[in-house]
């Protein structure tokens, strides 16, 4: 178990920290930001919003509990860096550029599945029902 608790914490923290520091310059609405939003055909109005979104997805994945919560922050996360990397692709960026959000893809499963495996380490309800559907 403490094992378990202490590559969650370290996969999560890594995570935080992957994420966070993007959002920072997003929510500021950085000149960097802009640009490389504009390079993705993107609208500048959306930085706030996504850099916002993306920290208190942060956040919530700090706080003790909220177990659903931090189901449809791992969702989010995983929807904005799949959006990143798509519209990188379709912006003519090579695979090669994008290789690295490969980084953040792993660090969510990886802190997905340890959270997961401390849920059901405590005997926690949401832990039960996903072992239940994956055995379906």
């Amino acid at each position: 178990m403490k094992k378990t608790i202490i590559i969650h914490r370290i996969l999560t923290g890594l995570l935080v920290v992957f994420f966070g520091l993007g959002a920072i310059p997003d929510i500021l609405k950085v000149s960097d930001a802009v640009v490389l939003f504009k390079h993705l055909n993107l609208p500048a109005y959306l930085l706030p919003f996504l850099g916002t979104a993306k920290f208190l997805g942060c956040i919530t994945l700090l706080l003790p509990k909220y177990a659903q919560l931090k189901e449809w922050v791992y969702a989010g996360l995983t929807f904005d860096l799949a959006g990143a990397t798509f519209c990188a692709l379709s912006s003519g960026d090579s695979p090669v550029m994008v290789s690295p959000m490969l980084i953040g893809f792993a660090l969510i499963a990886g802190s997905y599945i340890y959270f997961h495996k401390r849920l059901a380490a405590k005997g926690g309800v949401a832990s039960q029902k996903l072992t239940t559907r994956l055995a379906a």
